[in-house]
């Protein structure tokens, strides 16, 4: 059996960066014609010179948190999209922003991402992420067929229903958050369920510390992990030698100082900006909110390809919450809904191995104590409208909230 998807993940790093570097010069002649965004964008530059990173590095940054007013102004996606794109599916990441998924076989590569955690032909995979409006469930399943697994759509929650599904089906993997799967896991053993079938897992969406991959290995599940977003589709994925995540093949990653367009050095923690050459949704030095550092030399596993540490985090307050994103606008949507509110501060932590949303709120005036309960419903289900998710909601008295301008607070550990 091949050790790697394709022969392009152990080629030599001066060919694969000689084939990108002469690649990118028509990717971005054909962005400025087929892309009225980029038509204006990059309209005094002489895109054909641009044929190494020194010169790209000079090209403007567009950053993934600006798409929700570029979009507002510009629908449906800001004029990024080409105009002979061949798009099938329309998706509404929170913020909102929209996402094109164009037709074609694994349009996201996320293929190499599962046959790197070792999944194969025939392989049965229990697919937890959403197929509903955001784009993470096509992602994974796109990826599993390529590898020409047959996916369960499951989707997340309902804990019980999963369960009997592993039961009955016995998929040998799964694919989703990792909290969900350490969900699935606790549960059977509490319940006495054999879902011994699973033995292999492809996470994201969150990010996966080395106690909760401890805690999921010690279950007998090997787990590795897969960093992708919806703009871009597969960045960068774990191999067995966990040494750091491995840039995915036919894309640029570079590595820059957060709110500037200026590359780090080699090592350095900075913004992971991507350049991609898709055909339907060209994105040019297009920033994520990410945050990572180049790791030296290449992979123990073969793959040749630049390495990174991985997620350390955001450049700005925008958080991944059950994989989902919650930027500042929609905490400031709740406010906005609410006049009794003063001030807000979403804190997100980590409860049992899961993502806990807790948004503390300080009052513009006097509330009566026999209305604070119905205050307390209404504010919750408004965060729950402007973000998708539950939180907890609690009323705090005036000046406890820091004067820091931080409105997301992201208190969860790496480790």
């Amino acid at each position: 059996m091949k050790p790697y998807y394709d022969e392009k993940e152990c080629q030599a790093p001066e060919g694969r960066e000689a084939k990108l570097l002469a690649a990118l010069p028509k990717q971005l002649a054909y962005a400025t014609v087929q892309c009225p965004y980029y038509q204006q964008l990059l309209a005094d530059l002489e895109v054909a010179s641009i044929t190494s990173r020194e010169l790209l590095a000079t090209l403007p940054i567009t950053r993934k948190s600006d798409l929700i007013e570029m979009q507002r102004n510009t629908p449906l996606f800001a004029g990024v999209d080409a105009a002979c794109a061949n798009i099938g599916r329309l998706f509404q990441s929170p913020g909102p922003i929209n996402d094109p998924e164009g037709e074609g076989n694994d349009w996201w590569r996320m293929g190499r991402a599962f046959y790197a955690a070792g999944f194969r032909t025939a392989d049965k995979v229990q697919n937890c992420l959403s197929y509903h409006l955001t784009p993470g469930g096509f992602i994974m399943d796109s990826g599993a067929k390529a590898c020409g697994c047959v996916v369960i759509p499951a989707g997340p929650g309902q804990t019980e229903q999963q369960l009997n599904v592993i039961e009955n089906l016995k998929p040998e993997g799964f694919c989703g958050t990792p909290s969900f799967l350490k969900i699935l896991l606790d549960k059977a053993q509490q319940q006495g369920r054999d879902i011994s079938s699973i033995t292999k897992a492809l996470v994201t969406g969150e990010a996966l510390p080395e106690s909760l991959r401890h805690e999921i290995s010690a279950q007998g599940v090997s787990v590795l992990q897969a960093y992708a977003s919806a703009d871009v589709g597969l960045i960068a994925y774990e191999s067995d030698a966990l040494s750091g995540l491995i840039v995915a093949e036919d894309i640029i990653v570079e590595i820059v100082r957060p709110g500037s367009q200026e590359p780090v050095q080699p090592g350095e923690v900075g913004e992971v900006v991507i350049t991609n050459f898709s055909a339907d949704y060209p994105l040019v030095r297009f920033a994520t909110g990410d945050l990572s550092a180049v790791l030296p030399g290449e992979s123990p596993c073969g793959r040749s390809n630049m390495r990174i540490k991985g997620w350390l985090g955001r450049a700005d307050q925008t958080a991944k919450i059950k994989g989902m994103f919650v930027h500042p606008v929609q905490i400031e949507r709740v406010l906005k809904s609410h006049a009794e509110l003063a001030k807000l501060r979403l804190s997100i932590s980590r409860v049992n191995g899961n993502d806990h949303m807790l948004l503390q709120c300080e009052l513009a005036s006097d509330v009566a104590q026999d209305k604070l309960a119905g205050l307390i419903k209404d504010v919750a289900s408004s965060l729950q409208v402007a973000s998708n998710l539950n939180g907890e909601v609690e009323i705090v008295a005036s000046g406890n909230l820091a004067n820091d301008g931080k409105i997301i607070d992201d208190l969860r550990s790496l480790d």
